[in-house]
């Protein structure tokens, strides 16, 4: 599965697109009130990226394992020390409401952790290289 995000950002102009195969989608993520940048750092999409993991796969998870989600609750912190330096003590919280016994529940959430992907792929170390760049001159 093929997965991109594209940002484009100018004066008073933030448009976000990220698309998975073929199904792209716009998120609705305003620009800096001075009009230049993200009105959100990379930090926080960060942390949404992995609370958002964690979600989706507590539903996809539950439902190989016939447990019936009724809400789920994920809340990620960490901290980042200077600029330039990766995040430290990343850790997240989740309450999942489920149809099910208290220990179910437990297993469920105990096992999405070890198959979240954002998580896993952090947990590893993933490198991430710049492989094109274009300077235009204005």
């Amino acid at each position: 599965m093929q997965i991109s995000a594209h940002v484009q950002n100018g004066q008073g102009s933030h448009l976000v697109t990220v698309k998975t195969g073929d199904r792209s989608r716009q998120l609705a993520i305003p620009s800096k009130a001075d009009g230049l940048g993200s009105s959100i750092n990379g930090g926080e999409a960060l942390f949404v990226a992995l609370a958002t993991c964690y979600c989706n796969d507590i539903y996809r998870e539950a439902g190989k394992r016939g447990i019936k989600v009724r809400q789920v609750e994920v809340e990620v912190e960490g901290e980042f020390q200077a600029e330039g330096q990766p995040a430290q003590h990343v850790s997240y919280h989740a309450r999942v409401h489920a149809e099910a016994g208290e220990q179910a529940i437990l297993d469920l959430m105990r096992h999405t952790d070890t198959v979240a992907e954002i998580h896993n792929t952090l947990r590893v170390g993933t490198s991430v290289e710049l492989k094109t760049s274009e300077a235009v001159s204005l």
